[in-house]
């Protein structure tokens, strides 16, 4: 099946039999936020100018958030920084509803129960795991070696600025991710856009972080 890369971002996220979260959402939302936007940017919708994001083409890709996303800048019509965009479309509503998307499709379950017989939680191990299988299987290929395509990269810079990437990854050389988050594997006009758009998340992150520290 078709996903897109926030929830290829999203399974990795998740622990696979427990569908525990691996890092908390203050890192997880913005880094949603970012890789919505990181596709549009890697599909030629949205582009970097003057250090501001811009809708370059309108046109819907087919996929419902993604869609959303394009057509609220669009009607929004400012250029906008990235971290701007990243604050607006990362929501803890945004999580939910591709967790729910998820497991509407099969490849999560959705497991309510109460933590003490009081506390509701939700947690979304998996049912089909061939998808994240896939995906690990990409991104694994690439840390270890192998050329980066430009939707590996996107990923994986956007799991790096998270700092999703060891948690979700162990094993992993941390040079590695950090030469491919910050390398130019794509069209130049397109690697300066998501290069953009993943120092948004880590601002945002830093920023969130920051304010639940002194509050």
């Amino acid at each position: 099946m078709t996903v897109t890369i926030a929830e290829e971002l999203l399974l990795l996220a998740y622990s696979e039999e427990e569908g525990r979260q691996l890092i908390g959402g203050i890192q997880l939302d913005p880094a949603l936020g970012g890789a919505i936007l990181a596709e549009l940017a890697a599909a030629g919708r949205v582009e970097l100018a003057d250090d501001k994001v811009t809708v370059k083409d309108p046109a819907p890709l087919g996929d419902e958030e993604l869609d959303a996303a394009l057509a609220r800048m669009a009607e929004d019509g400012k250029a906008r920084k990235p971290a701007w965009w990243v604050q607006r479309l990362q929501s803890g509503k945004l999580r939910w509803r591709l967790l729910t998307r998820l497991a509407e499709s099969g490849v999560l379950a959705e497991e309510r129960r109460k933590v003490l017989g009081i506390f509701p939680t939700t947690r979304w191990p998996e049912s089909d795991p061939q998808v994240e299988a896939d995906v690990r299987e990409r991104v694994t290929a690439v840390l270890t070696g192998a050329e980066p395509d430009q939707r590996t990269a996107t990923l994986i810079a956007i799991m790096y600025a998270a700092k999703l990437d060891l948690k979700a990854f162990p094993g992993a050389d941390r040079g590695r991710v950090k030469e491919i988050a910050e390398g130019e594997w794509a069209g130049q006009a397109v690697a300066k856009t998501i290069s953009a758009i993943t120092a948004a998340v880590i601002l945002t992150t830093t920023t969130a972080a920051t304010v639940a520290a002194t509050s």
